[in-house]
């Protein structure tokens, strides 16, 4: 009577993998069989230039190069054997920001050890002759359809052979196959011979998608989530099964410290842009809240109240006080004649004044029945994007930062 339960309940407990594994081949049910080996792919891609959260938001307080470093340092044990991929995208624009950003982006490449990293349209804007010197400096293997650069590397890992292409008529026969594209989703599902294709067009997929025996993973925006692609391959190299999981990377993820170092040594670099001697201070529209004050002392008052009079000591916290990228949001004009350059040269323009939301002072000073600008909601959303203020609501807002006297 025993053994006839256990013969049937023998075919469920050797199909229980499919359940953990995700879609499995039902031709084959041996998945139990000995040689089946694991292999995690670990991917990014579509950063564009994302090398930590501003952290304005808690609600946006994910990714980062440092902890994406930290939790592949901590699990190293956990996740091996890994191949570590980025799918390209991941710089910005070629500006002289862009260009530290790069180097920064880089450098932690290099110290997190990745196995194969793409360079496709965002990294087209970088001349050759500046990526390559960061790549004889920091040795990332780069695969890419550009000229002079290669377009698949091979790789070993455990028993498994790796073929890695930006080529999608570039596989081959005997290895694992992983394409890296920024091709849409639409175009790539019609691509064949791949056993993963890994996307960084900025789409999102919550789970994978399989076409034609292809698993199909894209990369998380901005590098928010970590994506980790478990196979289940046996000893012929045929995958049996799959699953995949996204690893948050918020506040909770211990940093990895040479990563850290290298992101204060950008901030350093970036803050070097606006020397304080390079530029002298121009004349121009913006007068500083003291200004205001001499005849709307009652309004300046109840702005103290308010965040954004404090605005730029939050970047001086962050170690953020010397990037233009954060310095807009938090100080009056920057980028305009007259308005904010550096807390030196400018100091009366720290933080969100009067002037950032009613617009340029000098000619209401010149002539009083000139008003000042009316506060709009297009203003406010010059800063509170979706990205760093995701709960912004302007009525809601606005009862905020009202006068009150």
């Amino acid at each position: 009577m025993k053994l006839s339960v256990l013969y049937i309940l023998m075919p469920l407990i050797m199909l229980l993998p499919s359940v953990i594994y995700g879609e499995v081949n039902p031709v084959r049910k041996d998945i139990l069989s000995n040689g089946v080996k694991t292999l995690n792919i670990i991917y990014t891609g579509g950063v564009n230039g994302e090398l930590e959260p501003c952290g304005c938001s808690p609600k946006t307080d994910f990714g980062g190069l440092a902890r994406r470093a930290g939790y592949i340092a901590e699990h190293r044990k956990m996740l091996s054997p890994y191949i570590l991929i980025d799918a390209g995208n991941f710089l910005d624009k070629d500006t002289p920001q862009g260009r530290l950003r790069a180097e920064a982006m880089l450098r932690a490449f290099s110290i997190m050890k990745y196995d194969a990293t793409a360079f496709l349209k965002t990294e087209k804007e970088f001349p050759y002759s500046f990526l390559s010197g960061l790549l004889k400096k920091y040795k990332i293997p780069v695969i890419s359809d550009m000229p002079r650069y290669r377009q698949s590397i091979s790789t070993k890992r455990d028993a498994f052979d790796v073929n890695i292409s930006v080529n999608p008529m570039n596989h081959q026969k005997g290895k694992l196959n992983i394409l890296l594209t920024d091709k849409p989703i639409p175009e790539i599902k019609h691509v064949k011979g791949w056993d993963i294709i890994i996307l960084s067009s900025g789409e999102i997929l919550e789970e994978p998608l399989k076409v034609n025996g292809t698993i199909i993973v894209s990369g998380y925006p901005k590098g928010e989530r970590l994506g980790i692609l478990t196979l289940q391959i046996d000893s012929g190299g045929e995958i049996l099964g799959f699953k995949h999981r996204w690893q948050s990377l918020g506040k909770d993820i211990k940093e990895d410290i040479n990563v850290r170092k290298a992101l204060k040594e950008y901030d350093v670099r970036v803050a070097r842009l606006l020397r304080d001697d390079s530029k002298p201070l121009a004349e121009g529209s913006y007068l500083g809240v003291s200004k205001c004050g001499e005849c709307h002392q009652p309004f300046v008052e109840s702005w103290k109240k308010t965040r954004h009079a404090n605005a730029f000591s939050s970047l001086e916290r962050a170690g953020k006080s010397g990037d233009p990228e954060c310095i807009k949001c938090h100080t009056v004009g920057f980028g305009e004649k007259g308005g904010f350059y550096s807390a030196k040269i400018t100091p009366m323009l720290t933080n969100v004044q009067c002037e950032v939301c009613h617009g340029p002072g000098s000619e209401h000073l010149m002539d009083f029945s000139k008003p000042m600008q009316p506060v709009a909601e297009s203003v406010c959303l010059n800063c509170h994007t979706k990205g760093a203020s995701p709960d912004f609501n302007y009525p809601v807002y606005l009862e905020k930062i009202k006068h009150k006297y």
